[in-house]
Order: structure tokens, then sequence, then C-alpha cells
């Protein structure tokens, strides 16, 4: 089968032919139909200093997907022959204090498919049963696979309270965009949407975000400020990273407000805690992942609904063999998000 492995530690990938994977005990075979370039998929095709801390080459990239179960593994109980799944990337423990708890999403035991395990960018793919997501039919097949940093953007928007609130997203990567949408759908009535990219600004017009501002050309604490006619939002989502974001979303959000935060900094950064967060009483709540399997069901909804649509954030689409096209589009800010077909494009 064709695959993209990451095969030495420098900078790009290899489009390669490798043997089908035989499904372990518990594991189905799953044909990949469609997968789709996670932002961890660039780091570890640039060979950030992340990836290089984690990531043993040789090993095959991707883990979000959509697809066929063409074999079962001994042991399998459910899933069936034929049937139309996703997959939840993160294999968890099952027997940590996380997961006996029921929050899986921070198990202290994850393994993740594509960083800890050959992944989906390949015809084929193993996974653990455990790890299935039967999908709606009315779901396309360009929109399954994204379903899984969809349960991101769904977390970091229901991590409190959205009817009739107001809201603030910075950074419109592709998870941004979709927490724009998803806030919408959720009861958001007024969302300003932050970036220095005014190809993504576009998308977030598309997801229905009322206000943009390119914060290259524009302060948005004076855009944010002047929009809510100087209350502030009631909701903040930081979903960007940036350092310097970090000491605007603080001014932005109004006393007793709350903010969200799933972008990861690449250093530490200094907050002033007395005077932005305890004297103002803001609610902070870090996000890591989607819940398991709340945030998925959350989606499934949604999507199937109509009360969301993620059509506009998807804005390309490539044969397998072309995925170096979807990785220098993703270093250039020129896409929203990108759908691979292993099978090619019909």
């Amino acid at each position: 089968m064709r695959a993209v492995l990451k095969i030495e530690p420098v900078a790009g990938a290899t489009l390669l032919d490798v043997p089908v994977p035989v499904p372990g005990p518990g594991e189905v075979l799953i044909k990949v139909k469609t997968t789709a370039i996670c932002g961890t998929d660039h780091h570890i095709y640039i060979w950030n200093e992340w990836s290089q801390n984690r990531i043993q080459p040789p090993q095959i990239m991707g883990h979000e997907l959509a697809g066929e179960i063409v074999e079962l593994g001994p042991g399998v109980k459910n899933a069936k022959v034929g049937d139309y799944v996703s997959a939840e990337s993160h294999i968890v423990c099952g027997h940590c204090t996380q997961c006996m708890l029921g929050e899986k999403h921070v198990c202290q035991n994850t393994s993740i498919l594509g960083v800890d395990r050959d992944g989906c960018f390949a015809e084929y793919v193993a996974i653990p049963e455990a790890n299935l997501w039967f999908n709606d039919p009315v779901i396309p097949m360009d929109i399954a696979p994204i379903q899984e940093p969809l349960g991101n953007a769904i977390n970091t928007v229901l991590s409190g309270e959205t009817r009739g609130r107001t809201m603030a997203v910075f950074g419109c990567g592709p998870i941004g965009l979709m927490a724009i949408g998803v806030a919408k759908a959720c009861g958001v009535s007024k969302i300003a949407a932050v970036d220095i990219n005014d190809y993504k600004l576009d998308l977030a017009k598309k997801m229905k975000a009322d206000l943009t501002v390119n914060s290259s050309d524009l302060s948005p604490v004076d855009a944010i400020m002047d929009y809510t006619h100087g209350k502030g939002v009631d909701i903040v989502l930081e979903m960007s990273g940036a350092s310097v974001v970090f000491d605007q979303i603080f001014k932005v959000v109004r006393p007793g407000g709350r903010v969200s935060l799933l972008g990861l900094p690449a250093k530490a950064l200094p907050v002033n805690f007395s005077d932005d967060i305890v004297m103002r009483g803001i609610t902070i709540h870090g996000i890591t992942g989607r819940r398991l399997w709340q945030d998925w069901i959350v989606g499934r909804e949604l999507l199937s609904s109509g009360l969301l649509d993620l059509s506009p954030i998807v804005t390309h689409r490539f044969d397998l063999g072309d995925y170096a096209k979807g990785m220098d589009l993703m270093t250039k800010g020129e896409c929203g998000k990108i759908v691979l077909y292993p099978g090619g494009i019909e």
C-alpha cells in the first residue's frame, strides 16, 4: 500500500510502498478513504523541536481519518466489515486514575496514532476497536475525518455557558474556525475573530464571525472594546498559542468572564495574576484534546442536524501522493483544512 512516512529525523516526508498492516487482537483494519492534515502532522513534517523529542522514525504519519472496515482481528466484538468509521487517535489505558474518573482525554498513559504508532496517511490502517467512531451515514466523507479536531473546538467552546454570551476567538486556524461555527450553533450571540492572516479571517466570516480583526493592522483590544461599547466579551477562546495574545485576552474579557485556553505557547509567559485574573474574577479553563466520547457525540449531532456546516473550512483536497502540496500551503498559511485521498480523488 502507499503510505507517507517520516523515515529519518529531518524535515520532510516520503511516499513509499509498504506492507498492509495486519490487525492484531481487538483491532480492525480500515481502508482509509479520506485523511486530513493536522497541525501536529505539520510539526512532524517540518521537524520542529517537539517532534524531535517525540517521534521515532521510521513511522507512518497521520491520525485523522474516515474509511471502511475491511478486516477484523481476533476478539473484535461489535464492529463489522463494511462499517463506515472514523477513529479517536488517543489510545488510552483504561486503568489510570483519570480513565477511572471518566477523564480519558487526560489519560496519563496515552498512545497517539501517527505519533507513537503508525498512522493513517496510508491506504490502510489498523485501529483498536475501542477507538472506533461509527459515523452517521449523512456525514460526507470529506467532513468525517475532521470530527476529531472538531471535538477540540467543542470542548473549548462548551467549557462554560454559551447561550446569549459574546465571544472573542484569537487564532483562526481550523480549530478556531470550527469553534466559531460551534459557538454560533450553541447560542453565542456575537463573535469577534482575531488573526494576522486575511485568508483565515475570510474563512472566519464564512463561519459566521460577526467581527474580524487583523491584529497586524489594528489593535484587537481597541477593536473588541469598541465593538462591545467598552464592556468586553463574556468569553475568550485562545486558539493561537502566540505569546503576544496572552497580554490581549485578559484586556478584552469582561470582569467575571471566562477564558478557555487551547493554544500552546512556545515558551513560558509572565502573567499578572493579581490584576488580570484574581481581582477581576476571571475563570480560566485549560483545554486539552476532546472529552471521550462526549464531544464526539455533540459533534455528530451538530453535523447531522445541519446546525453546523464545516464545508467552508475544507479548502483543499489532494491525492495522498500530493501531501507535500498540502504541507506547503500550511506553512504559507494559505489554507483551511486539507483532506487527502489515499485511493485517489474520484
